[in-house]
């Protein structure tokens, strides 16, 4: 066993194996300490190897796919081992000691599962393969759960941004690249040349010229990509569907870095929740939120597109009750695409075309009411043809299959009475033989005396009178019954009688469950043959959905169409933040809504004040309109009218890289420089802070000259949030620059924030303020102060900023108290006459100025 066992991990050597023993799949030797490990199960040992014990470990393999999911989550790969002959067979073949015949039948990886649990229903498993060829780079990149498959040619500073979008649960290359965090395979497999005829095979066409001009880098990554999946599948079959090529510039360009800093499908603890998916997310189905997060982490870039989805969204805005009654249609739906899959992939069953037939149902009774409604907007007629066609397969569906077909085809039950009548039949002789059996056991108890007998099934002794132990003496002497097995508390029998009526059970039931079995396959034979046509259902349900739910939270919170125009511009009335208004609310609190108003001749903001007074949030909520409203999603705002972004940048928030030996400033220089060399006259830039993770002089000359950068060279639509006050000098001779800042009061000495943006420079930064609302003690305020006054004093003479600094004592800050507030701990020591103490006294004033420096 041991030799078969290595054989078959030599063939999955970067994978664990998953060994079929009986009810169990077992891991040996390291991949047990492994697995263990990430499953907190019991580590035990078998036999010996080398001379010392085997580690062992084993999950039941009726549960296995829980235990698969945790260990893909953990970033393993799993290769099933399986038997692929009875004992029976294996005997026949080599004789009594014969080992039963194993083989991997398919190894497991994060990118290559269609199963529904170990699925996240709202999410897309994408898969990619990254290869290079002639200089260039290809990516490919697939979901086999729904069948999406693209292909793209991709530069290497785009490529981060691409992997971005796509979130990858995994990621492949050719062993060879460089500077790439991926699983390096063969890169034989990355052929062009046979890539190409991979793809022409298994697409069933003669040429690939009507999916697009593939380039040789783009061809060898989907070739990579086929062979990985042929690996991974052992030669099972797939749901893909014909390959769309795409360009980075059908969309707007997002980098890792902004998407990060914008929380767009991810918040920054991680998860979604917090996130602006979150927040937008009204989808009622699992394809639904698939698509809505693809439309969110890829805003298009052509109008009549964007403008045709706005259609939709504003058409069922308008009509609540037609909204809510598609809503509820589409709630009730099945995943048919992911139940597409798992039948494509053989991993699917009875439950699954029963997902197909209630799916594509419903989709024929929503064409039949949506095609009845006057005025549609484009798009929904568009979608409406993919909606209906599918009338014989659901009746043949609806036929022979029960309502509620089960998961597991291996005890039957799923085809539905009437559909075959020698099935029926077969299902007769199996109750009848089963009521038999019933009578049989009321017989037995009435001629043994034992009222506790039963007649028992189990997949080792078939049928047996099972008695318990004190009455097994009884049937020990009847020659009618037979011994089998004793147990702890139990005796087990057979018997003449009850062996011939379970023949007939056992028969019949056989019988049954092949002939269902033939039927489970020719059913899924009907459905594959419409695989097209479903995927093309499956994904106008998602599309109607996603406009649905865009709705729905557009009318929750009053959000608004925005308004395209051919130029740069960016005008917001009354926007807000999705995601904070929604934090604010729930506090009871009101969003303090602004205007940005951002145009040819004012391109670039230039926003001051104080810390926590809205800056950062101000910047990221309109880049979100931008990403909302290029999406197809109306936005929150009062009015809005932009010219389309190509790229959205954002430099928000600090955070260090210390893994790739970068701090937070070497960070946010990297982020800035990305901006200043990709930048176009048509992206949309959000700058917060820069310069401030560096010296006082540093920090300043580096801001000034990037304002001046993007002002003059980028030409962009920008906002620049800053406490560099000196920065508002550029305003003077930049003319595309304009001022303004976030507004705050001091009210009898307390810092009160307003939210509000207003024109003009804020007239300072209010730094002691937010520290004293941050909790800094008074002592450190007073010197803060007092350092301040000191900064502005000798700059104020000399014009430098750290002018002064030196001749300013360290206590000097004591001396320094306002008139009117004499300081208590000077006022404790004056009152003190030492030479009159005695020690008591001595001990208990020292206490007293302990409380009142405490209190200070």
């Amino acid at each position: 066993m041991m030799a078969q066992y290595h054989a078959l991990k030599a063939e999955a050597p970067d994978c664990l194996l998953f060994y079929r023993m009986g009810d169990f799949f077992e891991l040996f030797f390291e991949d047990a300490r492994i697995a263990a490990a990430t499953l907190d199960i019991a580590l035990t040992a078998r036999g010996h190897h080398g001379g010392e014990l085997v580690p062992m470990c084993g999950v039941p393999a009726h549960s296995a796919e829980a235990y698969l999911a945790r260990l893909i989550k953990a970033g393993h790969r799993v290769a099933i081992a399986d038997q692929v002959e009875t004992p029976a067979e294996a005997k026949k073949r080599g004789g009594s000691k014969a080992l039963v015949g194993r083989a991997i039948i398919r190894i497991v990886t994060a990118g290559t599962l269609t199963e529904e649990m170990l699925l996240e229903a709202r999410a897309a498993n994408w898969l990619v393969a990254i290869a290079e060829a002639g200089g260039e780079l290809g990516l490919a990149a697939a979901d086999i759960s729904t069948g999406r498959f693209e292909v793209q040619p991709v530069t290497r500073p785009a490529l981060p941004a691409e992997l971005a979008r796509l979130n990858p649960a995994e990621t492949i290359v050719a062993e060879g690249m460089d500077g790439l965090v991926a699983d390096a395979i063969p890169a034989g497999r990355f052929d062009s040349g046979q890539a190409e005829q991979r793809l022409k095979s298994r697409f069933g066409v003669a040429t690939l010229d009507g999916f697009g001009a593939f380039t040789r880098a783009e061809l060898a990554a989907a070739g990579g990509l086929l062979a990985y999946l042929d690996r991974a599948g052992r030669g099972a079959p797939v749901l893909l569907q014909p390959p769309v090529r795409r360009a980075t510039a059908d969309h707007m360009m997002i980098d890792a870095a902004t998407r990060e800093s914008l929380e767009m499908t991810q918040a920054s603890g991680g998860g979604r929740k917090g996130s602006l998916l979150d927040a937008v997310d009204r989808t009622v189905t699992g394809a639904g939120a698939r698509l809505l997060a693809m439309d969110i982490g890829a805003p298009l870039v052509e109008r009549a597109e964007i403008e045709g989805r706005l259609d939709l969204v504003g058409w069922l805005a308008e009509d609540g009750g037609q909204r809510e009654r598609l809503r509820a249609a589409l709630r009730a739906l099945p995943d048919i695409g992911r139940a597409l899959g798992r039948l494509v992939a053989k991993r699917g069953g009875p439950r699954d075309l029963g997902q197909l037939r209630d799916g594509l149902d419903a989709a024929r009774t929503l064409h039949e009411a949506l095609t009845r409604l006057a005025e549609a907007p484009a798009l929904l007629r568009h979608l409406l043809p993919a909606l209906a066609g599918h009338g014989a397969l659901v009746e043949e569906l609806r036929r022979a299959l029960v309502p509620a077909p089960p998961i597991d085809a291996s005890q039957g039950g799923y085809i539905a009475e009437g559909y075959d009548a020698a099935l029926d039949e077969l299902r007769g002789v199996g109750g009848e033989g089963r009521r038999a059996i019933a009578a049989l056991e009321a017989r037995y108890r009435d001629t043994t005396g034992i009222s506790a007998l039963k007649i028992r099934h189990n997949n080792v002794l078939g049928y047996h009178v099972e008695v318990p132990a004190r009455s097994a003496d009884r049937l020990m002497t009847d020659p009618g019954f037979t011994h089998r097995q004793t147990l702890a508390g139990v005796v087990r029998f057979n018997a003449p009688e009850l062996h011939e009526q379970a023949s007939r059970v056992t028969s019949a039931g056989a019988h049954a469950l092949a002939a269902e079995a033939a039927h489970l396959e020719e059913l899924t034979a009907l459905a594959l043959a419409r695989t097209a046509a479903i995927v093309a259902t499956a994904d106008a349900l998602a599309r109607l959905d996603v406009a649905a739910g865009l709705a729905e939270r557009a009318c929750e919170d009053g959000w608004c169409r925005p308004h395209f125009v051919d130029h740069a511009c960016f005008e917001v009335a009354g926007g807000r933040h999705p995601v904070v208004e929604r934090a604010v609310a729930a506090t009871g609190e009101r969003f303090v809504a602004n205007d940005c108003g951002l145009s040819e001749d004012r391109r670039l903001w230039l926003v001051t004040g104080p810390n926590m007074g809205g800056k950062s949030t101000f910047l990221r909520q309109n880049a979100l309109i931008a990403v909302l409203a290029q999406a197809g999603s109306f936005v929150p705002a009062s009015s809005c009218t932009m010219g389309l972004v190509d790229r959205l940048f954002s430099r928000v928030g600090a955070s260090d890289n210390l893994a790739r030996g970068r701090s937070t400033f070497m960070v946010e220089m990297v982020e800035t420089a990305a901006i200043l060399a990709q930048a176009t006259e048509r992206s949309f830039v959000i700058l917060d802070e820069v310069g401030r993770g560096t010296s006082t002089y540093d920090g300043l000359a580096i801001a000034w000259a990037v304002v001046e950068a993007v002002h003059d060279r980028n030409r962009c639509r920008c906002l620049f949030a800053t406490h560099y006050h000196e920065l508002t000098r550029l305003a003077e001779r930049l003319d595309a620059l304009a001022l303004h800042h976030v507004r705050a009061r001091e009210w009898k000495g307390d810092l009160v924030l307003l939210h509000e943006l207003a024109p003009g420079p804020a007239d300072r930064s209010y730094g002691l303020a937010v520290a004293r609302l941050a909790g800094l003690p008074p002592a450190v305020l007073r010197r803060a102060g007092a350092v301040l006054a000191k900064l502005e004093e000798g700059k104020a003479k000399t014009g430098g900023i750290a002018a002064g600094l030196d001749e300013l004592p360290l206590f000097a800050h004591l001396a320094a108290v306002e008139p009117d507030k004499a300081d208590p701990l000077r006022a404790a020591l004056d009152a003190i006459d030492v030479d009159a103490l005695s020690p008591r006294e001595a001990l208990d004033a020292l206490y007293r100025l302990k409380a009142a420096a405490g209190d200070g």
